[in-house]
This record gives C-alpha cells, structure tokens and sequence, in this order.
C-alpha cells in the first residue's frame, strides 16, 4: 500500500501568497466552512488556518469552521490518506447537523479533494443546508495521473498507470486508500463502475440516485476554480467537471460534453441553464494563488 500510495496524487498544503485584504461586512453572511486537501489539515498556519484567518479579516463577524477529521491535527492528517472517505463524509455530515450556528444555511469552500468530499455533503446531508459550494482545484471527476509526470504521451505514465490500476480498485485498497476512491480508470470503465467505493457513487456512474440529484440542485451556486498550470492533478480538466474520454487516456472532453451532463445524471445540466454554475480559472500551479485574487474572485460568494 505504501508504494501504491507513493504513486498517487500528491499535493502538499496550498500555497497562499499575501497580499493586502480588503474590509467589509454583512449582518447576514452566513458560516463558511472548510475542508483541507490531502497532505494538511484543518490547522496548518501556512494554509486552512491562513485562509480561515484571512476570510475573518476580510469578513468581520463570520464565523468559520475548519473541519478536523479525526481529534487531533495528527490524525486529521492522516485521515487524509487512509480514513474510508465515505465514513470522512458521514463524519462531517454529523457534525454539521449537531452545529447551531449552521442550521439557517452555510457556505462551503473545498480545497483538492476536499472539493469533491464537500459535494457529496450537499448531495448526502441536505440539512443543514449547503448555499454555496465552492471547489478549488477539486477533482470532482476524479484523476488518471501522476504529479508532474512528463507528459501524456510519455509510455512510463501509462506503463505507471496500468501498475496502479491493478491494485486501486482491490477491496482493501478501496477501503483503506482515499486516493484510490477517487482513482478514474477510463481504460477501464466497467472495474471503475463496479469497485470505486466513493466517485462512481457520487458521480451516479452506476445508477441515478434522485435524492443526490435533488439535493445538488438545491445549491444557489456551484463554484469550480481550475488552476491553469496545474502539474498536480491529471487532467486539470476535472476541477471543471471534465474527464478522459472513455476508452482512452489522451483526449479530454468538457463536462457539457459527457453523458453526465447530457443526460444530466446529477442535475449539472440543470444547473447550468439555471446559471448555478460558475467556472472560474486562475493562473498558476496546484492551489496557488494570491490573497488578492481570493478576495476579488471568491469572497464576493460568501457575502
């Protein structure tokens, strides 16, 4: 497991460049809450706690959750890497029900694959309920890569892929890997259908859940944040709901392009038309970005 989970995604904490904040408040802002990537925790003064420290600057009076997956930061850590991600999504769920500074409504921030554990919150625990879901560099369609691999044609990305492959939907990988949960093998289709314990369920690639997809569009916004030079996460094209076309690993097709969205398996379409969908790209690596730009590009959902 040790060599499976040093080929999958790796991303360290975000990296957040300080720039001067800008002031303003609203009586009526609702919570905010946040969930970390993999590789940091709920805690770390270089990210979730600079970022949750900068949006109570900027936004004097909200009140900010940073979630802790586990009792300590250590622990939060490591749940990150090895704690089942459906049991992560309950855990939260049920905290957020016992939260009475939430039960009006919240906003939600997810960053990396936070994003995507965020998303199945709305689509799982409609109460409290979720306004705003904000994915910041999320992998809502999952990845078929590796971290600053050389390129996509290069034959030992593949030759690596295939070795992952083999193990990632194993049960006990499954069950024991967080990465592997959201690991898309589009070579392999039917084995990612059939054994991904948490993607193919929230992204209804075995049946249409109605509830998940009721839940979802009970959002006033979705908010999916691509960083535009991401080495990190392959495709890129999956922070926008895009994905490898089935079948292959070379090509990419937009989320308006695949058959979730035009048979509108979860609700996207729908959404879309609505104008509940907001795609937004940033210059820059893996969760970099500037305070300035958070302020302009983020913050005005959370007012």
């Amino acid at each position: 497991m040790t060599t499976l989970l040093s080929l999958l995604l790796g991303a360290g904490p975000l990296l957040l460049l300080a720039l001067n904040p800008v002031h303003g408040s609203d009586n009526a802002t609702l919570p905010l809450v946040l969930w970390h990537g993999m590789g940091d925790s709920c805690c770390n003064p270089l990210s979730m706690g600079s970022i949750k420290k900068m949006v109570e600057e900027t936004i004097p009076g909200i009140d900010v959750l940073s979630l802790m997956i586990g009792k300590t930061v250590i622990q939060d850590t490591e749940n990150g890497f090895f704690m089942d991600v459906n049991e992560q999504v309950s855990m939260v769920c049920s905290q957020l029900a016992q939260d009475p500074k939430l039960k009006d409504g919240y906003n939600a921030m997810g960053f990396s694959q936070g994003g995507q554990f965020l998303r199945a919150v709305a689509q799982r625990c409609p109460s409290p309920p979720m306004k705003t879901l904000i994915s910041v560099g999320g992998q809502q369609q999952g990845v078929y890569g590796l971290p600053k691999c050389p390129g996509e044609s290069s034959h030992i990305c593949d030759w690596i892929r295939k070795k992952l492959n083999s193990g990632a939907y194993t049960d006990i990988v499954q069950k024991h890997l967080v990465q592997a949960q959201y690991w898309h093998d589009p070579l392999n289709d039917d084995l990612y259908k059939k054994h991904s314990l948490f993607l193919a369920d929230i992204d209804q690639e075995r049946v249409v859940n109605e509830t998940y997809k009721k839940n979802l569009q009970l959002l006033d916004k979705f908010v999916m944040v691509k960083f535009l030079q991401d080495s990190v996460v392959d495709p890129a094209d999956t922070e926008w709901f895009g994905f490898l076309k089935t079948g292959q690993a070379k090509e990419t097709e937009t989320l308006q392009e695949s058959v979730l969205y035009k048979e509108d398996r979860l609700g996207l379409a729908a959404m879309d038309a609505a104008g509940k969908l907001d795609f937004l790209g940033t210059e820059g690596d893996h969760l970099q970005f500037t305070r300035e730009w958070f302020n302009a590009k983020l913050v005005p959902y959370l007012r």
